[in-house]
């Protein structure tokens, strides 16, 4: 049977700008209007729109929503504070290999929004709904709202001046802070927050006026983007993507984000057994960036060698626009150290890379 893929509420914008749609986590979503490229640069030299509602957007309120949380996930909310916000991971029990990674925004002090991956949500609300019993936290209620909502990201170094023009109360909002805002009557919530390299702002507002919201921002000058030139912009920031970097048989530590596991927090978290082993072991791989030479891109699962050996796979890589060639996130064995020359096996031939620290371009 063929699969019926969700799409956004701005769908029908999306064909009426002649944006060319795929599947992508069981939503059919705009991947390119113009072209990737010339969205990617309009992206790092201007401002751009994304539209993520193929996102998922779960709603945990009550007194038991942060100690059900705090259970659920790696990183510690106690290190931050209501109408802030906070990446963190969602770890399988068994293996600790990263289920989901995940932006928490903390609205009030008994209120939270969680945004898992398109094809995450589900499993992540039956994980919040265990860590509710695990965590005692029996007055939590944990809702899935994404049909409900549009979520747009402006991006870009004049994305905040572009909002500014027509509503300054969302362009204000800083870096991964969450403020409420109105949008023709109607209620949502901005957050600093992004997954381009570049500042910006995520919106978030009823499906209602999802329409006028994306007209006002593009008549603004901000430019339609679509989900190809979001993953080269990510890959040129060194940040990881699920299915990719994130995933099954990958832990928070092979993908060299340690910094959102909190061990030493009160009453743990879910996974952390498994992980605390790795951590004591170390890890057999850790992810790199490769710097590649010329512009024909290595490919995920390509295979990387180093003095002749192989010593791990490629798990993303594109053209970098802003630089000129090729660069690639890999998985690799720990002994082979920032610096080293490799090669990477792409249909035969040959690609010569540099091992090299993401991310690959950095924000001014």
């Amino acid at each position: 049977m063929t699969e019926i893929l969700r799409t956004s509420p701005l769908d029908a914008v999306h064909r009426a700008l002649g944006a060319r749609l795929a599947e992508f986590g069981g939503w059919e979503m705009p991947i390119q209007y113009s072209g990737v490229i010339e969205e990617h640069r309009a992206c790092r030299e201007s401002a751009v729109v994304f539209d993520v509602s193929h996102l998922g957007s779960v709603r945990v309120s009550g007194p038991g929503a942060f100690a059900a949380l705090q259970w659920a996930f790696t990183n510690d909310l106690n290190r931050i504070e209501p109408r802030r916000a906070q990446y963190t991971h969602l770890l399988d029990e068994r293996d600790a290999h990263v289920v989901d990674d995940i932006i928490v925004w903390w609205l009030e002090p008994e209120a939270f929004t969680v945004m898992p991956n398109a094809s995450n949500t589900e499993p992540l609300v039956a994980a919040i709904k265990a860590a509710v019993k695990t965590a005692a936290a029996g007055e939590a209620e944990v809702l899935d709202v994404t049909d409900s909502r549009v979520v747009l990201a402006v991006q870009g170094p004049e994305a905040r001046a572009r909002l500014s023009t027509f509503w300054p109360e969302a362009a204000s909002v800083g870096h991964f802070h969450v403020v409420p805002v109105t949008w023709l009557g109607e209620s949502g919530w901005a957050s600093g927050t992004g997954y381009t390299g570049e500042d910006g702002v995520e919106i978030e507002v009823p499906a209602s006026v999802a329409n006028e919201l994306w007209d006002a921002i593009v008549a603004s000058g901000v430019t339609p983007a679509g989900l190809g030139a979001r993953d080269t912009l990510r890959l040129e920031a060194g940040l990881p993507l699920h299915g990719h970097e994130l995933g099954e048989g990958i832990t928070s530590l092979q993908a060299g984000l340690a910094w959102v596991v909190r061990f030493d927090k009160p009453g743990g978290f879910r996974g952390a057994g498994a992980l605390r082993v790795e951590q004591e072991q170390g890890p057999s791989r850790v992810l790199r960036g490769i710097s590649v030479e010329g512009r024909q891109p290595p490919r995920g699962g390509n295979t990387v060698f180093f003095g002749g050996d192989d010593v791990g796979e490629v798990s993303s890589g594109n053209f970098s626009p802003i630089l000129g060639h090729s660069i690639a996130l890999a998985f690799l064995k720990p002994s082979v150290e920032l610096g080293a020359e490799v090669t990477i096996e792409v249909r035969g031939r040959e690609l010569r890379g540099t091992v090299v620290r993401p991310p690959f371009v950095r924000r001014p």
